[in-house]
């Protein structure tokens, strides 16, 4: 048995892995060299002491109760089981190891064997292969990356080559829809002129001071005319350029809509009245008037073209909180439902317009000027039931 004994010390002492015996207390019984070694401490500092000193936190504050929970529910969560850990040296760094616990009974007491397997060398050995995958997946995936760029360039090569052709084509059809509608356009008006201008001549000979006034009324709404529709040209062939700037400041729209009712109630047919009222404790918000005003002109500006004599045109303005509303509503021959799905495209006009005068361009610069703003525009109408355009804008915070 002596020999037996000597063998058995002769093992542990000598044995590359460390290995560690502790009391049901916890207590340090013995502890081989390597494991001396492996943690930096002499025998005299660890024997006798709670194993928890080679532990670093958490499991050093839970170690007593680990063995306190097997001793008194009998549930192993190591022993037999075997499970990565870490231990703390003396100089209080860690490293991982491998941990294997026995329990052995002897002379009537439980004796914890703990198997130490150093796995500082391992770890190291799956950090450089984790580094070379890692680094080389970001190769992959920057090769990959470059790839998919050249594909992209390529598709947008293609794509601009085919937007450019579809942008030529649709430059032509402008420039075919403009002559067509400039020459109609601008004969009506001018025709009106020429014919007013001729018999005002001849009421010169035998003063019919009516008929004059009549004449020239209608010299002044040809040339406001011809004057809108050079505005609409202005302003699209500006919004194509890209030079339109937006210049937002606080105005204050009860004024700007008190003066933009007086103006365009000088333009309304017989009877015909624009109601404006404006909602809320606020007069200003941020927006770019002129914009603003050119895009509340076209609407109102439609709204007396499409409706009849003595009606109304409801033209409102509301500032709850950190929004805007503006809407423009009439009772007019309102847009049919199938004409509704072109209807800010330039220069198109509902098929129920009949000898209306207009260029198609209104809603088209009106649409582009709140998208400027920030906004967004919504419409409802039907048929000879109306339309009603809806303006709104958000503060900016």
């Amino acid at each position: 048995m002596l020999e037996t004994a000597r063998l058995l010390e002769a093992i542990i002492d000598t044995a590359i892995d460390g290995i560690i015996t502790i009391d049901s207390r916890g207590t340090v019984e013995s502890i081989n060299p390597a494991a001396l070694e492996l943690f930096g401490y002499e025998a005299s500092e660890v024997i006798g002491n709670n194993v928890s000193i080679l532990m670093p936190e958490p499991d050093r504050g839970n170690h007593d109760g680990y063995i306190h929970n097997y001793k008194t529910t009998g549930q192993k969560k190591i022993i037999g089981i075997g499970r990565e850990v870490r231990g703390k040296k003396k100089n209080g760094t860690t490293f991982p190891f491998r941990l294997a616990v026995s329990e052995v009974f002897y002379k009537d007491k439980s004796i914890f064997t703990g198997f130490i397997h150093d796995l500082t060398k391992e770890k190291q050995a799956e950090d450089r292969l984790l580094k070379h995958t890692l680094e080389l997946e970001e190769i992959v995936r920057e090769r990959t990356k470059n790839l998919i760029g050249l594909v992209s360039e390529l598709e947008r090569a293609k794509a601009d080559v085919s937007t450019s052709l579809e942008k030529e084509k649709e430059l032509n059809q402008l420039k075919s829809r403009f002559v067509s509608m400039a020459s109609h356009e601008f004969r009506t008006p001018l025709s009106s002129v020429q014919l007013s201008a001729s018999l005002i001549e001849k009421y010169i000979d035998r003063p019919d001071f009516p008929a004059v006034k009549k004449h020239t009324a209608r010299i002044k709404g040809a040339v406001q005319l011809l004057n809108n529709i050079l505005n609409d040209f202005l302003s699209l062939e500006k919004l194509e350029a890209g030079v339109v700037a937006v210049n937002n400041r606080n105005i204050n729209l009860v004024h700007l809509g008190e003066e933009i009712t007086e103006e365009m109630q000088m333009i309304c047919k017989t009877n015909q009245l624009i109601v404006y009222q404006h909602t809320g404790s606020k007069a200003e918000f941020l927006l770019d008037q002129h914009l603003l005003k050119n895009s509340i002109i076209n609407l109102i500006s439609n709204a007396v073209k499409y409706s009849g004599e003595d009606t109304f045109i409801e033209f409102s303005t509301e500032i709850n909180g950190d929004a805007c509303t503006i809407i423009v509503k009439d009772n007019g021959i309102g847009i049919p439902e199938e004409d509704q799905v072109n209807l800010f495209e330039p220069f198109f006009r509902a098929h129920n317009t009949g000898n209306i005068p207009g260029t198609g361009l209104g809603l088209n610069i009106v649409k582009r000027y709140v998208k400027l703003m920030g906004g967004s525009l919504e419409y409802q109408s039907a048929i000879n039931q109306g339309a009603m355009f809806k303006m709104t804008f958000l503060q900016n915070t």
